[in-house]
C-alpha cells in the first residue's frame, strides 16, 4: 500500500507541474527547448502510470475492505462509464459540441471515471486510487478554469457536430468493448457478471 501512495505521488507530482510549478516548467523548457521537454514530460508520465498500475495490481492483493457497497452501485458505475467513455472520446478528436460544452472532456471523463469506480470498490486500495484520481480532477478543472480566465488557456473551437457522432459511437463502441472483455483482460474484473 505504501508502493502505492509513493507512486501515486510521482504520477501526480508530473501531472500538476503546470499547476504547481509553472516557473520550474517554463525553465526547463527554456533549458531544454519545448520538444525534449514534451518528449521527456511524455516519458515520465508513461512510466509513473505504470507504476501506479502495477502498484494498485499488487495492492489489490493485499489490502482489505473499507466498506462493501451494495450491487446496484456496480450497475451505476457501468452505467456512467458510458458519458465517461464519450467524453474520453471527444478530447481525442476535433471538437464537436461535446467537447465545447463540456470544456475539457478528457478532465471530466476522469472525474467520472473515478466517481464510479469509488461507489463500486470498496477495497482500501480502490478508494485510494480513485479518490486520489478524482481529487486530481477536480484541481486541474479549478486550475484550467483559472487559467482561461487569466488568459493562459484558450478553449478549442467548435469544428463541426460530426465529431459528436463520432463521439458517441466510438464511446459506445468502447464501453461495450470494456464491458464485454476489455476491462477483465486488463484488471482482471468482469464488471457485469454474465
Amino acid at each position: 500500500m505504501l508502493f502505492l501512495v509513493f507512486c501515486l505521488a510521482l504520477f501526480f507530482l508530473t501531472h500538476l507541474l503546470k499547476v504547481f510549478a509553472p516557473q520550474f516548467r517554463a525553465r526547463m523548457i527554456s533549458k531544454l527547448g519545448e520538444g525534449p521537454f514534451k518528449g521527456l514530460y511524455s516519458v515520465a508520465s508513461l512510466i509513473t502510470l505504470g507504476l501506479v498500475i502495477y502498484a494498485f495490481g499488487e495492492a489489490r492483493q493485499e489490502t482489505g475492505m473499507l466498506w462493501y457497497p451494495p450491487v446496484w452501485t456496480s450497475h451505476l458505475a457501468v452505467t456512467l462509464m458510458l458519458p465517461a467513455m464519450i467524453c474520453l472520446i471527444a478530447s481525442l478528436i476535433p471538437a464537436g459540441h461535446i467537447a465545447v460544452k463540456t470544456k475539457h472532456p478528457l478532465i471530466l471523463s476522469v472525474k467520472i471515471w473515478a466517481l464510479a469506480h469509488l461507489l463500486a470498490n470498496g477495497e482500501t486500495s480502490s478508494i485510494l486510487l480513485f479518490a486520489s484520481f478524482l481529487a486530481w480532477g477536480v484541481v486541474m478543472r479549478i486550475s484550467l478554469k483559472r487559467r482561461e480566465r487569466a488568459g493562459e488557456k484558450v478553449l478549442r473551437p467548435f469544428v463541426s457536430g460530426r465529431y459528436d457522432v463520432v463521439a458517441i459511437v466510438g464511446g459506445i463502441v468502447l464501453w461495450g468493448a470494456f464491458i464485454l472483455k476489455l476491462h477483465e483482460w486488463l484488471i482482471g474484473v468482469q464488471p457485469i457478471a454474465m
